[in-house]
């Protein structure tokens, strides 16, 4: 019996990247793992089946909200039987409750990794994924009682937003969890990736290291959906692997759509070094003056 390693993140921030360098790397496999037997890796903490065991056979489309939040603790102790030895589990959810109910059980988890992305990128990524305009994105990021989902295959998620979700699992920090911004995977690819592996107790050699880099590459993952397509594209998304570049924005957004959303979420972009300094402006004045309090982190 294993306890839970959370691999945590909004949508669209990097959390398929992060579970194919993980599954890469355990895996060490000379050439890139089809990104569909992730799953055989890494648990989705919203997968039906795993409800279904624990409802007496009623189909999750029948069970209520507050059924299944009262359900969520049962289902992750049953999580723990999978594996002997840690059990990866990916989460969308925030760190929080619903109906009084934990959407993470601390009883059953060791640890987790959060990765977070600019949100002037997500909205971008939001738009594509969930055939939403650039202005639904937004709104979607700003939406605080966002859920997602709900269907005969998944249960609902309680994403709420961006800044909340954000906040809710960054600021208390923990030796047990790891938080990384995407951008610096992006930039750095060795250095951040080498600390989530020595995070999780890992030492690999240089050159498995790079090799699992290599082989959860975003080339190599939109390669691998060109031919055989993914399971976890949305419907509504030409492809789910789709450009994977930071700042983005610049090319796509108006100046008034990122006045908004640093207007929307300015003090956790503050935080985590997301502001543009061309955009300085679109601050808050209250804000900027509580900033050396709030702490900015950078990779």
């Amino acid at each position: 019996m294993g306890a839970l390693i959370w691999l945590a993140s909004y949508p669209k921030s990097g959390n398929t990247w992060m579970r194919s360098f993980l599954h890469n790397l355990f895996r060490n496999e000379p050439k890139p793992i089809d990104i569909n037997d992730i799953t055989d890796f890494c648990i989705g903490d919203s997968g039906a089946q795993w409800f279904l065991r624990r409802s007496g056979g009623r189909p999750v489309s029948e069970l209520t909200e507050e059924e299944i939040a009262r359900l969520r603790p049962l289902v992750h102790g049953d999580f723990t039987t999978v594996f002997p030895d840690s059990v990866f589990v990916k989460t969308h959810n925030y760190f929080g409750e619903w109906f009084g109910f934990p959407l993470h059980t601390m009883d059953v988890t060791a640890g987790g990794i959060y990765v977070l992305r600019n949100p002037l990128d997500v909205a971008i990524s939001v738009s594509h994924h969930f055939g939403e305009t650039i202005e639904e994105a937004i709104d979607h990021l700003a939406n605080d009682q966002m859920v997602a989902g709900g269907d005969e295959s998944h249960v609902l998620e309680v994403h709420r937003s961006w800044s909340t979700h954000v906040k809710s699992w960054t600021e208390h920090p923990s030796p047990q969890l790891l938080v990384m911004r995407y951008e610096d995977l992006l930039l750095k690819p060795r250095k951040h990736f080498k600390q989530v592996a020595n995070f999780l107790g890992l030492k690999p050699s240089p050159e498995r290291l790079d090799r699992a880099i290599r082989n959860s590459s975003f080339k190599a993952l939109k390669a691998i959906e060109e031919r055989k397509g993914f399971k976890e594209r949305s419907k509504k998304a030409e492809s789910f692997f789709r450009e994977g570049r930071a700042e983005q924005w610049r090319e796509v957004l108006t100046p008034e759509q990122v006045r908004r959303i640093i207007s929307d979420h300015h003090e956790q972009m503050e935080r985590f070094g997301y502001i543009p300094e061309d955009y300085r402006d679109a601050v808050p004045v209250a804000d900027m003056e509580g900033q050396d309090a709030a702490g900015v982190v950078r990779g």
